[in-house]
């Protein structure tokens, strides 16, 4: 199933369940939102119900409310190389703020004060049951679905300091989505191409194969300090290619249109624009 949010021309947004006919199955009537959804445990849509069409609504991120986001950093082993860093021997684990969060569509916008806006195309996943100390081998137990994240991160901010959450949280720094797609329909989430454009060129390209900590490692890691909770986003980290890694330096511009791409997920755009 492919779990959506999407408002009509009154703004008010509902749960969704995207089919392949590019009509939307509302599940508004018996959950409030889709974290209702994933708590309650829904992966497969109703058999009938009242639908609209995709062309008549607006996609909001697949999930505005989680509890948390937490972001991996150097999880990829190039990039980990072309940010100058260490492979890490343990998760590096920072948040993005859910005031953040952005859908498919917004806009993302530049801060005035930042000069190093920088792009990173991710691939998330999102805890459906909870759990506290959970083994890496009950991974599969623990995880609702799979989606998209694009951790924006003003770099200037980021590293005038040794903690890196709130340079990743600038109003719109965490487009997300355009679904979130349960985990019955991606038979293995470390084999998805992910890649990055902007305007069409690709900047980053990649398979999330090349993972240093993968989605049991990090389940049980994360676990092992905090309980995960349903609705959890869990941003496993970039492909190398971003703007820091670049000579010369290629940080976003007001006016772009930024494109994330995740096999199975679909693809995930933003335009750009100054504060």
């Amino acid at each position: 199933m492919k779990l959506v949010s999407y408002s009509a021309a009154d703004g008010v947004v509902h749960p969704g369940a995207l089919l392949s006919d590019n009509t939307i199955l509302t599940l508004g009537d018996t959950f409030r939102d889709t974290l209702g959804v994933i708590a309650g445990g829904l992966t497969a849509p109703p058999h009938n119900g009242p639908t609209v069409s995709l062309d008549s609504v607006r996609l909001n991120a697949p999930i505005a409310n989680p509890p948390r986001v937490f972001a991996i950093g150097l999880n990829y082993r190039d990039h980990a190389k072309e940010s100058g860093m260490e492979l890490p021997t343990t998760p590096v684990v920072f948040f993005k703020l859910t005031t953040s969060i952005i859908g498919p569509g917004d806009a993302i916008v530049l801060p005035s004060n930042s000069t190093k806006p920088d792009y990173e195309a991710e691939f998330a996943f999102v805890i459906g049951k909870g759990g506290y100390r959970i083994p890496a081998s009950a991974w599969r137990d623990h995880v609702y679905g799979y989606t998209i994240v694009n951790d924006v991160s003003a770099r200037d901010v980021q590293f005038a300091s040794t903690q890196w959450s709130m340079s990743k949280s600038f109003p719109t720094f965490c487009p997300m989505g355009p679904a979130i797609v349960t985990a019955d329909e991606i038979a293995d989430p470390h084999a998805l191409q992910i890649s990055l454009s902007i305007d069409g060129e690709t900047l980053q390209n990649s398979n999330t194969r090349e993972l240093v900590f993968n989605i049991p490692q990090l389940i049980e890691h994360l676990s092992s300090i905090t309980p995960l909770l349903p609705g959890d986003v869990i941003s496993t980290g970039t492909p190398p290619g971003v703007g820091l890694g670049r000579t010369p330096k290629r940080w976003l511009r007001a006016g772009e249109t930024v494109t994330v791409t995740v096999e199975g997920l679909g693809s995930l755009t933003n335009s750009t624009v100054a504060e």
